[in-house]
């Protein structure tokens, strides 16, 4: 059996960049090629060059239709309406699609679960073991803890970062409404300023912070009477989503068309 072709969508961007450089130092896989939207300043440059590896003779395309074609995997950290683009994509090649965008508006998750028919998607908004372990700790201790701890999320990104609250941020919060059995649409408090009145029963609060070069630091405190509980991660480089990342793309091509998790690649759905 011969390596497992990936390619690599936004492959000019940080992300796109650190995934091809995973690619090159892992073992069964080749990187297959690079997707660019047209008009970029990246098309037609070599991908290890951009990676800061040296030239590899795979340069970057902005036809995805036929790069597609020819490839077992697609790893895609872009935009929500090019992700959905590239699903419906990647369900027609029958390929895996791992999906690291965030921001998804519920149409879109709608037009993956259809995609996911006949593609095996992947889709998380964070492709850490840190952070899915952090996720399945916090639906854990949301579940043995009464409503008298009160929960809040805050998470820190780099400046550029355009969503809010994070992706993660998002997963943690689903995670502890969750446990506690409850609905995250009907309990999350995303913004407070002015006279808010004391704190709602229930609430999943958020905090989001922007600011620098922060690559995602994410704290779920469990605020209760004369005690607090406070599950952390940070992130110190894009090297562990893009690991994640290749590791789902290598699960995937043994596994039956459907929408998976990074809970699922890791063994950590049942935690």
């Amino acid at each position: 059996m011969g390596n497992i072709r990936l390619a690599v969508a936004g492959a000019g961007g940080r992300m796109g960049r650190a995934i091809t450089q995973v690619l090159l130092q892992t073992d069964g896989v080749e990187v297959a090629g690079g997707l660019e939207a047209k008009g970029s300043p990246f098309i037609g440059k070599d991908m290890g060059e951009l990676a800061g590896a040296g030239p590899i003779g795979v340069v970057v395309t902005d036809d995805p239709l036929s790069l597609l074609a020819t490839v077992d995997g697609l790893i895609d950290f872009t935009t929500p309406e090019t992700s959905v683009f590239l699903a419906e994509l990647a369900a027609q090649a029958r390929i895996a699609h791992v999906v690291g965008t965030t921001g998804f508006s519920p149409e879109q998750e709608r037009a993956f679960e259809a995609a996911a028919r006949h593609a095996r998607i992947v889709k998380a908004g964070n492709m850490s073991l840190g952070v899915n372990l952090l996720v399945a700790l916090t639906r854990k201790v949301a579940s043995l803890l009464g409503e008298e701890f009160d929960i809040e999320i805050v998470e820190m990104h780099h400046r550029h970062k355009v969503d809010a609250p994070s992706g993660t941020a998002l997963m943690l919060g689903r995670a502890a409404a969750e446990g506690r059995g409850v609905s995250l649409e009907e309990k999350a408090v995303y913004c407070r300023e002015g006279h808010t009145g004391p704190r709602p029963d229930g609430a999943i609060g958020f905090a989001t912070l922007r600011g620098g070069t922060v690559v995602g630091d994410h704290t779920v405190m469990f605020a209760g009477p004369e005690e607090r509980i406070e599950l952390t991660h940070r992130a110190g480089s894009r090297e562990i989503f893009a690991r994640g990342a290749v590791k789902a793309a290598i699960w995937a091509q043994e596994k039956k068309p459907g929408l998976y998790s990074m809970m699922d690649v890791l063994g950590l759905a049942d935690l």
